[in-house]
C-alpha cells in the first residue's frame, strides 16, 4: 500500500511540474511566454530595440525581438525570406520591400517619424548665419535656408569665401553637408528629395526633364563629400566625439535622444532645413509571426513613451514629444515652426536622382 501511495504521489507531483511549465511557460517567473521574431531595421532604431526597458515592454506583450541593421533603400535587395519583418526609415522603400518579399498590400504601420536636421559646430553656424545661409533662432538652434545654401553649393563656395570665416582656420575647403549614401540610406535619399524640390522651383521632381534640370546640382552636393557612409549612426557619433565634418545630416531623433539622456552635446547647433521631407518609419510584416508587432509599437502607451525617450515623434504625438523635450527647447523645434514639409518623389525618380548624383 505504501508503495502504491508513493507512486501516486510522484505522478501527482510530476503532473504539477508539467502544468507549471506548460501553462506558465516562463520557467516559473510568472511572466508571459514570448515568440521570437527577427527583423531588419535602419541603424537609427538600434538603440531603441536594445533598450532594456523596450525589451521588457515587448516581452510583456509576448515578443522577443531580434534585429540586424541595413540601409533602408538596400533592404529590398536582401534575402527577405529569412526575416519576420523589415523596418525601414520611411514609406518609400517600404513599398519596394513589400514587392520583393511577395507581401504587397501587407498591413504596414508607421509607429513614429523623425524630420531631418543638420548639426553644425557653433563656429560653422555663426559663419553661415553671417553669410545669410542660416537664420539663428537661439544659441543652439536655427533654420538652414535651403535656397541660399543651394546657391552657394552651386557656386562651389568655400568657407574662406564666406564673411566672418577668417578667425576659424579649421573651416576650410568647399562648404558641404556630410550625408549618407542616397542610393542605400534613407536620410541621404530624403536629403536629395528635399534639395531637388527646392532646385526644381519648389516642386516635386516627377519626370525626366526635372531630373535633368536638377541632376547637376545634386551631383555637386554628393561628389564633394568623397566616401559616403551607409547610415547616419557613424557620422553622428563622430561629430559628438569632436571629429567629423562641421556640417552633418542627421535625424532629429538622434539629437532629441542625446539631450534627453543629458549627454553633453558640446558646441552643437541644430539647424532645421526650411524645406524637409519627414521620415515616417514604416513597419513591414513579412511573416504572420510579426503581423501585430507594428500596430503594438504604434499604439501601446509604454512603447510610445519609450520611442519619445529615444527621440522619435509618435504618429499624432506632438503633445507627447513636446512635453518630453520641453527642457531642451534650446536645441529642438517641437512644433516644426517655419518648416515647409514636402512629399518625396516616387521610388523610381528618387533612385534615378541618386544614380545621377553619385555619377
Amino acid at each position: 500500500m505504501r508503495r502504491i501511495l508513493a507512486i501516486a504521489l510522484a505522478v501527482l507531483l510530476l503532473g504539477g511540474v508539467i502544468y507549471i511549465v506548460a501553462f506558465r511557460g516562463d520557467g516559473g517567473t510568472g511572466g508571459t511566454a514570448t515568440k521570437t521574431v527577427h527583423g531588419v531595421i535602419g541603424s537609427e532604431k538600434s538603440e531603441y530595440f536594445r533598450d532594456p526597458d523596450v525589451v521588457k515592454a515587448l516581452k510583456d506583450k509576448g515578443y522577443t525581438v531580434q534585429t540586424e541593421t541595413s540601409g533602408s533603400w538596400a533592404m529590398d535587395r536582401l534575402a527577405l525570406n529569412k526575416y519576420d519583418f523589415a523596418f525601414p526609415g520611411s514609406s518609400e522603400p517600404a513599398a519596394e520591400i513589400e514587392a520583393a518579399a511577395g507581401v504587397k498590400g501587407a498591413q504596414t504601420a508607421k509607429p513614429f517619424f523623425s524630420p531631418l536636421v543638420v548639426i553644425a559646430r557653433a563656429n560653422a553656424a555663426k559663419v553661415l548665419a553671417d553669410s545669410g545661409l542660416v537664420k539663428m533662432t537661439g544659441k543652439n538652434s536655427g533654420t538652414l535656408l535651403m535656397g541660399p545654401y543651394l546657391k552657394a553649393a552651386g557656386e562651389d563656395r568655400t568657407w574662406q569665401q564666406l564673411p566672418g570665416s577668417a578667425p576659424y582656420a579649421e573651416l576650410t575647403g568647399t562648404v558641404f553637408i556630410k550625408t549618407t549614401d542616397p542610393a542605400t540610406s534613407n536620410s541621404g535619399a530624403l536629403f536629395l528629395a528635399a534639395t531637388s524640390n527646392v532646385a526644381n522651383d519648389n516642386k516635386v521632381v516627377a519626370d525626366e526633364a526635372a531630373i535633368e534640370r536638377t541632376a547637376p546640382l545634386m551631383r555637386k552636393l554628393i561628389s564633394v563629400q568623397g566616401a559616403l557612409e551607409p547610415s547616419t549612426d557613424d557620422p553622428f557619433r563622430a561629430f559628438i566625439s569632436g571629429s567629423g565634418e562641421p556640417l552633418i545630416l542627421a535625424y532629429e531623433s538622434q539629437v532629441a535622444a542625446l539631450v534627453q539622456q543629458k549627454q553633453a552635446p558640446g558646441d552643437m547647433v541644430v539647424l532645421y532645413p526650411d524645406t524637409t521631407v519627414n521620415s515616417p518609419h514604416t513597419f513591414v510584416p513579412i511573416k504572420d509571426s510579426a503581423r501585430e508587432l507594428g500596430t503594438l509599437l504604434a499604439t501601446d502607451p509604454k512603447l510610445r513613451a519609450l520611442a519619445v525617450k529615444h527621440g522619435f515623434r509618435p504618429q499624432d504625438g506632438v503633445p507627447e514629444f513636446t512635453a518630453a523635450t520641453a527642457a531642451h527647447g534650446a536645441y529642438l523645434n517641437p512644433e516644426l515652426t517655419g518648416i515647409r514639409q514636402v512629399s518625396a518623389p516616387t521610388v523610381k525618380i528618387l533612385t534615378a536622382l541618386a544614380e545621377r548624383a553619385k555619377g
